[in-house]
């Protein structure tokens, strides 16, 4: 392993945060091999495992989490492993001294991305009320099902506007107005707050695709300003995908908003089954 000081000098001539990509401030990535050894690591980690970011580089995760930790994460990332979702894990101590963190992983180009934010302690809230938001949708067809779709979405995410585009149609739900923003644009699953700092990941490297698919990566300049113009501070996407119907709810808030790991999941679930729910009513409608 490279000692502490080669590694610090690596900074010097590494590319500008901007261009290496990051993690919003609020968050913690740490990027591991398929061992979990620590590959890079979000520069403010310390707060999360009391170790400087270069401290971690090419050591086992193991030797900085609590044991039952780890092994309850490598469980659940064992049923994760050749499938492309994302595993999540709520209310966990990494340490001994630290609070309890919200977890979320995945597989993306041959590493694990692992993310963990503070937790929200709601654990079950959001989930519990999928079925009951789906249920209200039964007797909506064409676009009135998006409407109700769009409707509920912003129930069950709290955001101030959501935007249902699937093919060329588009439903909105919205409370008051908010400017126009670029619903094409590519923005990371969750943005926390438009204005906030950017938390370079160590070592810096030059076009890091692995940590641009992180659920909380760093957005692009160019769309943050796209954003901040329409006065939108925080944003949610969820795409969906069933046979024949593929489409994407954009949840855009006035405010900043914490990342809740929760809310996504509840979103993604509610998602998949709205678009469930417009395959069948494409079927009905030939």
């Amino acid at each position: 392993m490279e000692d502490v000081q080669e590694l610090t000098n690596q900074v010097a001539g590494a590319s500008p945060a901007s261009d290496a990509g990051g993690v919003q401030a609020g968050a913690w990535l740490l990027e591991l091999s398929l061992d979990w050894i620590v590959l890079r690591a979000s520069e403010n980690v310390h707060h999360l495992l009391g170790e400087s970011h270069v401290t971690l580089i090419d050591e086992p995760l193991g030797r900085f989490v609590q044991a039952q930790a780890l092994h309850d994460l490598r469980n659940l990332f064992s049923r994760l492993s050749g499938t492309t979702g994302i595993g999540r894990a709520y209310g966990v101590r990494l340490t001994g001294e630290h609070e309890f963190v919200d977890i979320a992983f995945q597989l993306a180009g041959g590493r694990v991305l692992f993310e963990a934010v503070p937790s929200a302690g709601s654990f079950g809230e959001a989930f519990g009320t999928v079925g009951g938001l789906i249920a209200g949708l039964a007797n909506n067809h064409g676009q009135s099902l998006l409407d109700g779709a769009a409707r509920r979405m912003r129930a069950l995410t709290g955001y101030d506007r959501v935007t249902l585009r699937c093919g060329e149609k588009r439903a909105e739900s919205s409370r008051g107005a908010l400017g126009s923003a670029d619903t094409d644009a590519d923005l990371p699953v969750m943005i926390a707050d438009t204005r906030g700092e950017s938390v370079p990941i160590f070592p810096r490297a030059r076009n890091d695709e692995a940590s641009r698919a992180a659920l909380l990566c760093t957005p692009e300049g160019e769309a943050l300003q796209a954003l901040e113009a329409s006065g939108i501070r925080s944003t949610l996407r969820v795409p969906f995908k069933a046979d024949g119907v593929n489409g994407e709810f954009r949840c855009e808030s006035r405010t900043p908003r914490p990342p809740s790991l929760e809310i996504h999941a509840a979103a993604e679930l509610f998602a998949q089954l709205v678009a469930l729910r417009l395959e069948m009513d494409g079927l009905k409608s030939r």
